[in-house]
C-alpha cells in the first residue's frame, strides 16, 4: 500500500468483529497462527479489505494454515501450477457430486490466495489477471477431461470421417480469452467440435452433435451451478452463433458457414479475444485459423467505421443511463472505453498489421503507440487508467466475491475501498479516479470523430450532390461546375454519367452505393481547388472505378478528409501516382500520415522497417511474405513519388531512394531464398582463394540500379555469382551438390522477385548481362565469371561492367568481385578498335530503340541525348582506366564525369557541358515519367545543347 499511511479508525471495529469470529473457530479447530507481528498486520489488512477472505478463513481455518505452511501465499505460481494442482485433486472425484465439491473447495482456497497476494501488493495486476485466467483454464480443461471419459463409457467415442477420436473444443472469449479475467468474472465460452459423425465402441451410439451437446450441458452445470459450497465460475454462452437461440455446440463447418454468411461486426469485435482454453487445443487452433479471415480482413477495413460508430453510440447512450456514472467498467472513462479504443484499431488494421492480432489490451495499446497510430502520451494515459481501474475492480469484487463494478455508497465501504487502493481517504481516491476517467473519456470521444469530416460534408454543397445524383439538367449542372472552378463542365458531366452507369457501379451493394454517393461530391469539391481540375477528376474517376467494389477504401476517403486532400494534390501532380494507387489500393493508407507521406526513409530505416514487417509473418507463408514485400516496395515508392512531385527531393536523391528500396528488397529476398534452401538441403561449401566464406553468393546490379540511377518503372539488370566448390555436397536432409544449390537459389530469387500476388509483383528483372547472355547458366561461379570477362566478353559487356556494383551477399565475395571488375577494366584497350566497337554498338541500339518522328527530339535515344552521353563516358573510362584506376571508383555517370575531369582526360568545359546536359535531360525524362509519357520534346527545345553534345561525340568518337 504505497500511498496508505495507516488503516482508518472507521475500519478498526470491522476488523475486531472479524478477528474475534476467526479466533473462536480457530480454537475449535485447535489451530494457531504464526506468532509474527508482520504477518498479523498483513492478515488484519486482508480481513478488513475482504469479507470473502475473512469469512472463508473463519469457516475453514485449516485452509489458511495450509496456505501459510505451503508458502503459497508468498510465492508466485509457475504457468503449470494450476494444471498440476487441479489434476491431482480431481483424481479423487468418483461422481459428479464429489467433482463439484472438490472444485469448489479448490476454488475457495485459490481465490483466497489470489486476493491475499493482490491486496497485500505481493502480486501486480498482470499476475492477478494471469492467475485468475490460468485457474479458470485448468478448472474447465480438467473437468471436461473427466466428463468426456465418463460419457465415452456410456455412449462410445465420437469419431470423424477418418475414424479418429474427436474431442470438444472450448473457446474462451472476453477477459478469459485475453488472459485478463477479473476476480468475480463470468467466463464467456463458445463450444465447438471438428465434424459431424457418430460415436463408436460404446454400448449405445449417438451423433457427435448430441454427444457434445450433453457434454457442454454437464460442464456448464458442474462449473456454474450454485451449491451450498458456492460455484466455480458463472458460465455465459450468449456469444455463440445465433446467441441464446443458437445451438450450444456447433461443428467447424457450421460455425464457418455462419460467420461467412451472417457474422456481424460486434461478433468480429468479440472474436478478437478468442482463445482455446480447454479440450482439443490443436483442433481449436485450426478453427481459429479458419475464422481469422472473418475477424481480421487482409486489407484496411475502413468499411467497419459505420458499425463501430453504432457500437460507440450505444456505449455512449448506455453511459447516460442512471447509475452508470459510478460504474468503473461501463461508466464514462471506464474499462470498456479503453478496450473499445484498442479494439477499433484492431478491427480496422489487424489484417495488414499482424502484430495487432493480440488479445491483451495493454499490449495492443503499446503496439499502436509504437506504430505511431496515436501519440505515446495517449498510450501512457490509457495504460495508467487501465491499471488503476482494473485494480479498483478487483478490490470491489474481492470484498464480497461479487461481480460488481459500482462504486460503494456506504461511507465505511468507501473508506475501505480507498484504503485498499492505498489512499488515506475516499476523497483522494476519487480525485485520482476522476483524473484517469476524464483522460480516457476524452480519448474515447475523439475516436471515430472527425470534425474535419463533418465540415467537409457541410462544404460539399447540395448542388454538387445533385450533379452527381443526376437531379439537375445539364445546363444548370454545367453552370454550377463552372462556378466551382471546372473549365470543361460538359466533360465532367460525361465522366460522372459514365461512372454512375458503369456496370461495376450499378452492381454495388446498398451500403457501397451509399458510400459512393457520399464520396463523389466531396471529390468534386476537393478537386475544384487544384490547377487542373478536369484532368485530375478524370484520373480520380479511374481510381474510383478500381476501388469502388472494395467499399472500405471509399470509407477511408470519406472518414479521412486529409487523405482525400493529399490524394487530389498528388493525382493532380502525377498520373503515375494515381496509377500506383489504382493498382495497389492498400497504399491509400499511406495518405493518412502526413508525417511520413513526403519523407522517404533512409536506407537503414528501410531495413529496420522491412525486418519488422516480415517478423509478423510466418516463415512458412512464402506467398504472404512476397505480398508484404510488394506492399513495402510500393508504399515506399509512393513516399518517394510524393516527395518528388512536391519538390521535396531533387532528381539525384529520387534515384538514390528508389535504389535503396530495391537494394533493401533484394537483400531480404536473398535471405528468404537462402534460408529456405539451407533448411531443406543444408549449407553449401564455399571457397575463395582456398579459404571458406559464409554464404558464397552475391547479387551484382548493372544498368540503372548499378549506376544508382533507378527510375519508377526501371527493370533490374542483375547477375548472380557464387563461390561454391565444384562437386561438393551440401549437408542437409536432402543434400545436393553446390552448383545445383546455387542454381536453385538463383531460381528462387527470380521467382520471388517476379511472382504475381494480390499485391502485384516486386520487379521486372533482366538477367541477359550474365556470361553468355540468355543461353548462359543463371548463377555463375566467380572464377568462371572472371575467366569469361578476361577472355570472352564483348566490349559492350565491359561497358556494362563499368556500371556494375555488388549490392547484397557474402562480404568476401563482394570484395572478390570488386577485384575481378577492377582487373578486367584495367586491361589496356586499343583505342581505334574500342572506338569502333562502342560506336557500332551505339548505332545498333539507336536503330533498335529509336522510332524517329518529324520535328521531335527523343531525349534518351536521339543524337546528343542521354544514351550518347553514357556511351561517351563509358568509352573514355574504358580507354583510360589502365592509366587512371581511380576512374573505376564510381558506377554513376555524374561522378564518372567528375573523375574524368580530375584525371585530365577531359577539360572542365567539356565535363561541365556533359554533366549539365545529362542532368537536364534526365530531369525532363523524369518529369515525363511522372506523367506516364515518353520522353519526347520538340526538336528545337534543346537544339543548341544537343549540337554541343554531338560535337563532343565527334571529337572523341569519330575517326580523325
Amino acid at each position: 500500500m504505497k500511498h496508505l499511511k495507516e488503516l482508518p479508525e472507521i475500519l478498526a471495529a470491522d476488523f475486531e468483529r472479524k478477528w474475534n469470529a476467526f479466533c473462536i473457530e480457530s480454537e475449535k479447530a485447535d489451530i494457531s497462527l504464526p506468532d509474527n507481528p508482520e504477518f498479523l498486520k498483513t492478515l488484519k489488512l486482508v480481513f478488513v479489505f475482504s469479507d470473502f477472505v475473512a469469512v472463508s478463513c473463519t469457516r475453514n481455518p485449516e485452509m489458511l494454515t495450509g496456505l501459510i505452511e505451503s508458502g503459497d501465499l508468498k510465492q508466485r505460481y509457475s504457468p503449470d501450477t494450476y494444471n498440476t494442482k487441479i489434476k491431482t485433486s480431481l483424481a479423487e472425484a468418483k461422481d459428479d457430486n464429489t467433482l463439484e465439491q472438490i472444485l469448489r473447495r479448490i476454488r475457495t482456497r485459490e481465490m483466497v490466495r489470489i486476493a491475499w497476494r493482490d491486496l497485500t501488493g505481493l502480486a501486480d495486476l498482470a499476475e492477478t489477471m494471469s492467475d485468475l485466467s490460468a485457474f479458470a483454464d485448468a478448472c474447465i480443461d480438467h473437468t471436461l477431461s473427466i466428463l468426456y471419459d465418463r460419457q465415452c463409457t456410456e455412449f462410445g467415442i465420437p469419431t470423424g470421417s477418418d475414424n479418429l477420436p474427436l474431442r470438444l473444443i472450448v473457446i474462451g472469449m472476453g477477459k478469459l480469452g485475453g488472459h485478463e479475467l477479473n476476480f468475480s468474472s463470468d467466463v464467456d465460452l463458445i463450444f465447438a467440435f471438428a465434424e459431424q459423425g457418430k460415436t463408436k465402441q460404446g454400448p449405445k451410439s449417438i451423433s457427435n452433435e448430441e454427444f457434445f451437446l450433453r457434454l457442454c450441458r454437464q460442464i456448464i452445470r458442474i462449473i456454474g451451478r450454485a451449491t451450498s459450497d458456492g460455484f466455480v465460475f458463472r458460465v455465459d454462452t450468449r456469444l455463440r452463433p445465433f446467441g441464446e437461440n443458437g445451438p450450444l455446440c456447433m461443428s467447424f463447418d457450421a460455425m464457418e458457414q455462419y460467420y461467412q454468411r451472417q457474422g456481424r461486426e460486434w461478433e468480429r469485435y468479440a472474436w478478437i479475444k478468442a482463445r482455446v482454453v480447454a479440450g482439443d487445443k490443436e483442433a481449436g487452433k485450426q478453427l481459429l485459423e479458419k475464422l481469422n479471415p472473418f475477424i481480421y480482413r487482409r486489407y484496411l477495413d475502413f468499411g467497419v467505421f459505420g458499425s463501430l460508430r453504432d457500437m460507440k453510440k450505444k456505449i455512449s447512450l448506455e453511459i447516460k443511463r442512471k447509475g452508470m456514472k459510478e460504474n468503473i467498467k461501463l461508466g464514462p472513462g471506464g474499462i470498456r472505453e479503453i478496450e473499445f479504443f484498442g479494439q477499433v484499431f484492431q478491427l480496422i488494421r489487424g489484417g495488414v498489421v499482424p502484430a495487432l492480432q493480440e488479445r491483451r489490451i495493454e499490449k495492443v495499446l503499446r503496439i499502436l503507440a509504437e506504430e505511431s497510430y496515436f501519440p505515446q502520451n495517449v498510450c501512457d494515459e490509457l495504460l495508467q487508467a487501465y491499471e488503476f481501474l482494473r485494480k479498483t475492480e478487483h478490490r470491489l469484487q474481492e470484498f464480497y466475491d461479487q461481480q460488481t463494478h459500482k462504486l460503494p455508497s456506504d461511507p465505511v465501504d468507501r473508506e475501505r475501498l480507498a484504503a485498499s487502493m492505498g489512499f488515506d481517504s475516499y476523497k483522494i481516491f476519487c480525485e485520482h479516479l476522476e483524473k484517469h476517467t476524464k483522460n480516457v473519456h476524452v480519448h474515447f470521444m475523439a475516436l471515430l470523430e472527425t470534425r474535419e469530416s463533418k465540415e467537409k460534408n457541410e462544404i460539399a454543397s447540395d448542388e454538387l450532390d445533385n450533379i452527381w445524383l443526376g437531379l439537375t439538367d445539364d445546363e444548370h449542372s454545367g453552370q454550377n461546375l463552372l462556378n466551382a472552378g471546372y473549365k470543361r463542365p460538359e466533360e465532367v458531366i460525361r465522366l460522372l454519367d459514365h461512372l454512375r452507369n458503369d456496370l461495376a457501379t450499378r452492381a454495388l451493394s446498398t451500403e457501397g452505393r451509399r458510400r459512393l454517393d457520399k464520396l463523389v461530391p466531396l471529390v468534386l469539391k476537393e478537386i475544384s481547388t487544384v490547377e487542373q481540375p478536369d484532368i485530375t477528376l478524370n484520373r480520380i474517376v479511374d481510381l474510383i472505378k478500381t476501388i469502388e467494389r472494395r467499399t472500405s477504401y471509399l470509407a477511408l476517403l470519406i472518414e479521412n478528409p486529409s487523405a482525400l486532400t493529399h490524394l487530389v494534390k498528388l493525382s493532380c501532380a502525377s498520373p503515375l501516382i494515381t496509377s500506383l494507387l489504382a493498382a495497389h489500393p492498400v497504399l491509400l493508407d499511406e495518405l493518412l500520415d502526413t508525417r511520413t507521406l513526403y519523407v522517404p526513409p533512409a536506407k537503414d530505416e528501410l531495413n529496420a522497417q522491412l525486418k519488422k514487417k516480415l517478423e509478423q509473418v510466418s516463415t512458412h507463408e512464402l506467398e504472404y511474405q512476397i505480398e508484404q514485400l510488394c506492399i513495402f516496395k510500393q508504399a515506399n515508392t509512393l513516399h518517394v513519388a510524393a516527395a518528388d512531385v512536391t519538390g521535396s527531393l531533387p532528381l539525384m536523391r529520387v534515384s538514390d531512394h528508389l535504389s535503396y528500396i530495391a537494394e533493401t528488397v533484394l537483400n531480404e529476398v536473398v535471405d528468404l531464398a537462402w534460408n529456405h534452401l539451407v533448411e531443406k538441403h543444408g549449407t553449401p561449401t564455399c571457397l575463395l582463394n582456398g579459404k571458406k566464406c559464409d554464404r558464397g553468393f552475391v547479387v551484382i546490379a548493372y544498368g540503372k540500379l548499378g549506376g544508382i540511377e533507378l527510375g519508377y518503372g526501371s527493370d533490374l539488370d542483375l547477375v548472380f555469382l557464387h563461390a561454391g566448390s565444384g562437386g561438393q555436397a551440401t549437408g542437409g536432409i536432402q543434400p545436393i551438390d553446390n552448383a545445383q544449390f546455387f542454381a536453385r537459389l538463383g531460381q528462387r530469387v527470380v521467382h520471388i522477385l517476379t511472382a504475381h500476388t494480390r499485391a502485384g509483383n516486386l520487379y521486372e528483372i533482366d538477367m541477359r548481362l550474365r556470361p553468355s547472355g540468355s543461353s548462359g547458366i543463371l548463377v555463375s561461379q566467380i572464377e568462371a565469371f572472371s575467366e569469361y570477362q578476361h577472355k570472352s566478353a564483348w566490349t559492350w559487356e565491359h561497358q556494362a561492367l563499368i556500371r556494375a556494383r555488388a549490392i547484397c551477399g557474402d562480404i568476401h565475395l563482394i570484395e572478390h568481385f570488386n577485384n575481378v571488375r577492377k582487373e578486367v577494366l584495367l586491361i589496356p584497350k586499343d583505342k581505334t578498335r574500342l572506338r569502333g566497337e562502342v560506336s557500332d554498338m551505339r548505332e545498333r541500339l539507336r536503330k533498335e530503340r529509336l522510332k524517329p518522328k518529324p520535328g521531335i527530339f527523343d531525349i534518351k535515344q536521339d543524337r546528343g541525348g542521354i544514351v550518347d552521353i553514357e556511351f561517351l563516358v563509358q568509352y573514355l573510362v574504358l580507354l583510360n582506366s589502365n592509366k587512371y584506376p581511380e576512374l573505376l571508383k564510381f558506377t554513376d555517370n555524374v561522378r564518372q564525369v567528375q573523375s574524368l575531369t580530375e584525371t585530365k582526360v577531359i577539360d572542365e568545359y567539356t565535363a561541365n557541358l556533359l554533366r549539365h546536359a545529362y542532368l537536364i535531360f534526365r530531369a525532363v525524362a523524369h518529369k515525363f515519367s511522372l506523367q506516364e509519357k515518353h520522353a519526347e520534346v520538340p526538336e528545337d527545345k534543346f537544339y543548341r545543347l544537343r549540337e554541343k553534345i554531338t560535337k563532343i561525340w565527334k571529337v572523341f568518337m569519330e575517326k580523325k
